[in-house]
């Protein structure tokens, strides 16, 4: 399934997190309606999987905890192609348990690649982004929304999140620079493939969905073509849930 409503030719884009899930659903939507993608992860050798085939686009190895690495995606995109339209910060980590259960590797871990790693891409992206009125957009979470049990730190990150994605977009609006959020739910990806091994395992987070299945990572692809277009010109830092109505209950339990 692919997205192909929207018109993102010329644009030049640059996905984190795109070797797999979310992030290579995104790709392929941007790739297929005529942009340039610059694809970044960890791993090259998924995101070289991911654009196979492919004329117009860019894999650069990158972890986004490290701001180095950061400055250095950001300056290949704009060398190679001359400018920077669009951002889609996809890049995260998920970490489980109670704080006590929490050792500080992980608290570190979690809070580079999520927050440390957009706070580089802002620093390093929006200068270049100002020159085309472009825009960012964050793949967060209803994980910033509200509470999940079990997952503290995992949560704190996609508040923290929020109120970046708000403020810098007060800031950079009137220097041109659009700035949202999208908060998918639950959705099947290789991060959450631990938290869903089976049918049994999904049917929790199925009897809180509306539209009565679990999101896959296309469900996501239409919203981030949209949010990089004119069509979206006066929506700036909104944080938008793509989750099949997960935050349509106040929590009580199906009756």
């Amino acid at each position: 399934m692919t997205a192909n409503t929207y018109d993102v030719k010329g644009k030049v884009v640059i996905v984190t997190g795109a070797g797999t899930g979310i992030g290579a659903a995104i790709t392929d939507a941007f790739l297929d309606n005529g942009a340039t993608v610059v694809v970044a992860g960890r791993r090259k050798e998924k995101l070289d999987e991911v654009i196979a085939g492919r004329d117009n686009a860019l894999a650069v190895q990158t972890d986004v905890s490290k701001h180095d690495d950061v400055a250095a995606l950001v300056k290949t995109a704009v060398d190679t192609y001359g400018h920077l339209d669009v951002v889609i910060n996809n890049a995260g980590q998920h970490v489980g348990g109670d704080v006590t259960e929490t050792s500080d590797e992980d608290f570190a871990a979690a809070y580079g690649t999520n927050v440390d790693g957009f706070f580089y891409m802002l620093k390093e992206a929006l200068p270049e982004l100002a020159k085309t009125n472009g825009s960012i957009t964050v793949v967060t979470s209803v994980s910033g929304i509200g509470g999940d049990w079990g997952q503290p730190v995992y949560n704190s990150t996609k508040y923290a999140l929020s109120g970046l994605i708000q403020s810098a977009a007060l800031d950079w609006g009137a220097k041109g620079v659009r700035i949202n959020g999208i908060a998918p739910a639950f959705t099947k990806t290789p991060m959450t493939a631990d938290m869903a091994d089976s049918d049994d395992d999904l049917q929790p987070f199925v009897d809180r969905l509306a539209l009565g299945r679990v999101g896959v990572p296309e469900d996501l692809a239409g919203i981030a073509l949209f949010l990089s277009t004119k069509d979206a010109q006066y929506i700036t830092g909104q944080i938008i849930p793509v989750d099949g109505g997960t935050t349509a209950s106040n929590g009580q339990p199906r009756r």
